[in-house]
């Protein structure tokens, strides 16, 4: 049945391009080098099965991504690329990537890792992979996750106090990784419209939530339980040291836990209340997208919703690249302790905002962050004066 579906995609291109019966259409595919080994094999299956040439180029995500949007008015580009979902917000606005439509293979993926490759009511890519902070903790120190924020700070002092550490928590940032705090008390960036998409007409930098949140290492960093030093590779020294048993942190920090022999677990984030939603982690997603202006549009599309949307495919792409799956039957199956805490961490997972506005975003929130660890300002005046930053910089750019 694929065999005749490719074979009428393949000689409707042919007919549509008025090539010759004797050319056949070659796909191009843009990958970063971390995929590219194991989407290179998946394409010689492709053609040996279909007969259809694959070309797959190494290229780095931000050089696709300024390629793309660079030869948008030309065509330029390959017919297929990867990319994470957070991209896609100034790549469909340059009019640079096709829709695509999984049918009833919708069923067979995370609902949030197409959420988070739709924009404006349209799903503009193919998943394979997604990824997301979780909570760490050192297992010899907090056996069991406290239920809450106020119960984990709880535990978290008494440990310093009694000198088993330096400190209660290592904090990477009060950002991108410190968002299941946030998120807890009810904070967020960006609201939804009426149809589920991120607006930038509702900034939440200073919501009541995100303020809670940052009151909730305010306290610790006023009161020396934790460091004014808001420094990504410092914390993750802190934890693997044993100086600190709890950190938020993502699969990128997974071996140098395993090499430095930390007994460590990997599970969802506490609530800002018992009974409350487990703190939300941001979730990136990658996935494949379609070049708006292929000359093989059709045969694109059809290599994504009928070769990469399959049981054989996805799994191929998560053994050669292991982390958690897009595709529900893997995600569901895999036994693995880490990738069963980062699957319940990012259960309730927000996609991140895939609107340019998001680019507004990230020097505001990080200059906050830094001035609420040194005590420079308050919570609550130090994410006014980021999300007036935000406001300002969208008024400019509309």
């Amino acid at each position: 049945m694929k065999r005749l579906l490719f074979v009428v995609v393949l000689l409707s291109t042919l007919v549509l391009s008025s090539v010759s019966a004797a050319q056949s259409p070659v796909l191009t595919i843009w990958t970063d080098d971390q995929r590219l080994p194991v989407i290179t094999e998946l394409s010689a299956q492709f053609t040996e099965e279909f007969g259809i040439e694959v070309v797959v180029e190494p290229m780095g995500i931000q050089d696709t991504k300024d390629a793309m949007i660079r030869g948008a008015s030309t065509g330029e580009g390959p017919d297929l690329f990867i990319i994470p979902h957070d991209n896609i917000g100034a790549l469909v606005d340059s009019g640079v990537v096709a829709p695509i439509d999984l049918g009833d293979k919708a069923e067979l993926f995370l609902p949030n890792s197409l959420e988070a490759f739709s924009y404006n009511g349209e799903l503009y890519g193919v998943p394979f992979a997604v990824e997301n902070d979780a909570c760490f903790r050192n297992v010899d120190l907090i056996p069991e996750m406290p239920e809450t924020w106020a119960e984990l700070a709880e535990v978290t002092r008494a440990l310093v106090d009694e000198g088993k550490v330096e400190y209660a928590v290592a904090l990477p940032d009060l950002g991108y990784n410190y968002y299941p705090v946030y998120t807890a008390f009810g904070g967020y960036i960006f609201g939804r419209d009426e149809a589920g998409s991120y607006t930038s007409e509702d900034v939440g930098m200073d919501s009541e939530g995100m303020i809670a949140g940052a009151e909730w290492a305010n306290a610790l960093i006023r009161d020396g339980y934790a460091s004014e030093n808001l420094d990504w590779e410092a914390a993750h020294v802190l934890f693997e040291s044993g100086q600190a048993p709890f950190i938020i942190t993502g699969p990128w920090a997974v071996d140098r836990f395993k090499n430095n022999e930390v007994p460590y677990a990997i599970s969802a984030c506490p609530a800002a209340e018992a009974g409350g939603e487990p703190g939300a982690p941001f979730i990136g997603v990658q996935g494949f997208m379609v070049n708006a202006n292929s000359e093989n549009l059709l045969l694109a599309q059809t290599y994504l919703t009928e070769f990469i949307a399959t049981d054989e495919a996805q799994q191929a792409i998560f053994e050669g690249d292991p982390r958690p799956s897009a595709w529900l039957a893997i995600f569901e199956a895999t036994e693995d302790p880490d990738m069963q805490g980062f699957a319940a961490a990012g259960a309730n997972g927000q996609p991140m905002p895939a609107i340019p506005e998001m680019g507004y975003v990230w020097d505001a929130w990080g200059n906050a962050g830094l001035l609420i660890a040194q005590g420079d300002l308050t919570p609550a005046d130090a994410l006014a004066e980021a999300a007036a930053q935000i406001r300002t910089q969208i008024e400019e750019g509309n």
